[in-house]
């Protein structure tokens, strides 16, 4: 059993070396930022487009000045395929406030007695102590009080425009998009993450969509270095949270 405690406690001090290594050796540097290359956009983005087969030419259409491409004036710019491009708009304004009181109280008394019974509760108080009787065998009272009140106040507003790529189409036509983000300021990163699943149509003429369009979206803003590591309670107190019960 000791055994089993001592190597338990050896290998959770060297997860927590571990970690702390790793930590210390950004100490007095600027946190490392992903490499773009190494993200699912830039693989959708690399891979050769296929080519599409050639439709019927028009007669009319050879001499025309106007192409119907992509990349002509009156092309569609709308991301439709894997690796491209589109812009998501994330304007977020919510607001919530919810009050909730509650109370409760009861009361309860009982009370055992047996005065007369055949005589036998007059033989008993003869044997009884001084001040004993059966006209009063057993009494007891409880009461038991409770109030609680609950108020909630958040607010969220956030604006925000990040790029995002078509990671896959799906069998249906709908648009896996996945985009990310990061700004770095002195010795603090700021992530921004988006993802989910967009249809053709909700995409705008100005190649945007908005967050409320995205089924399945998951939006993160968040960052990490110097100010995110302080803002964060140490190893020991997060297991100490963990395993106290008070």
């Amino acid at each position: 059993m000791k055994t089993t405690r001592f190597t338990a406690g050896l290998a959770l001090c060297l997860v927590l070396t571990a970690t702390a290594c790793g930590r210390v050796s950004e100490v007095g540097r600027t946190p490392k930022m992903t490499e773009p290359h190494a993200t699912p956009e830039f693989q959708a983005m690399a891979e050769p487009v296929m080519p599409q087969p050639p439709g019927p030419v028009r007669p009319d259409s050879a001499a025309s000045l106007w192409a119907g491409q992509q990349m002509s004036l009156v092309g569609d710019r709308r991301a439709t395929a894997r690796g491209d491009i589109l812009t998501v708009v994330i304007e977020i304004d919510d607001k919530a406030e919810i009050q909730n009181s509650s109370g409760r109280s009861r009361a309860s008394s009982e009370s055992v007695g047996m005065p007369q019974m055949m005589g036998i509760p007059q033989r008993i108080n003869e044997i009884l102590p001084e001040g004993a009787s059966m006209d009063e065998l057993a009494s007891a009272k409880g009461a038991s009080t409770f109030k609680g009140s609950g108020n909630i106040s958040r607010r969220d507003k956030m604006t925000l425009r990040v790029a995002a790529t078509v990671i896959e189409t799906l069998p249906n036509g709908v648009l896996s998009i996945q985009g990310s983000q990061e700004v770095r300021v002195n010795y603090e990163v700021r992530e921004l993450t988006v993802s989910g699943f967009v249809r053709p149509s909700d995409i705008s003429r100005e190649n945007e969509v908005a967050y409320d369009r995205i089924a399945g979206a998951r939006i993160s803003y968040g960052g990490r270095g110097q100010i995110s590591d302080v803002q964060q309670p140490r190893y020991g107190q997060q297991l100490a949270d963990i395993v106290l019960p008070y």
